[in-house]
């Protein structure tokens, strides 16, 4: 079943419509909105979830592809943008992008490095420190896969004008602030017991 379709089943029917997901307004005060406002807004969390279906569908389908994990390829793409900008990486920095320990990184670089995927080299500048690459085999099939997948969103956005453009990312940023866990007192709880 496609993204959006939910066939005969009458709760994924209703899953983004507010009325259902909070008939009695405890997280949503909606009395100064429209009942076609609200239906607009239901409408509108559907395609968010159908984007992220969509996301989700197609980072399987590239990990499955390439045989590598979720972190294996933030790692890979991390390291072709850098290789695009001409900037050196090293493994510190690639800890620091994924938000890793030293000892995972190090874990991460033997995997990727045995399976052909990267390279390390002394540091010109820094005999002490590596620079980690992606070898171009590996790029070559990322960028010809996954990149020219990811790459068609381009055209939804360059279809849109400039002004409709500046609306959806002022939205998207709202939103993104509005999910913030920064000062959610349940969300550190949970980072505390991780730690």
């Amino acid at each position: 079943m496609a993204a959006g379709e939910t066939g005969s089943d009458p709760v994924a029917e209703r899953l983004y419509e507010v009325d259902a997901t909070d008939p009695l307004e405890r997280l949503v005060d909606r009395s100064n909105v429209s009942s076609e406002d609200v239906v607009q807004i239901g409408r509108l969390m559907r395609a968010l979830s159908d984007l992220r279906t969509a996301e989700e569908r197609l980072s399987e389908a590239s990990q499955q592809y390439m045989k590598l994990s979720q972190l294996d390829m933030r790692a890979i793409h991390y390291l072709i943008v850098a290789e695009n900008r001409g900037t050196t990486v090293t493994p510190g920095m690639l800890a620091a992008h994924l938000e890793i320990s030293a000892a995972s990184t190090t874990k991460l670089l033997n995997r990727l490095e045995q399976g052909g995927h990267v390279t390390r080299e002394v540091h010109q500048a820094d005999r002490r420190a590596f620079v980690v690459r992606v070898t171009p085999a590996t790029a070559e099939v990322a960028m010809e896969t996954v990149g020219r997948q990811q790459a068609k969103r381009f055209h939804s956005a360059a279809a849109l004008t400039v002004e409709q453009r500046e609306v959806v990312i002022g939205f998207l940023q709202d939103m993104t602030q509005q999910l913030s866990l920064e000062d959610v007192a349940w969300a550190k709880d949970v980072k505390g017991a991780e730690a």
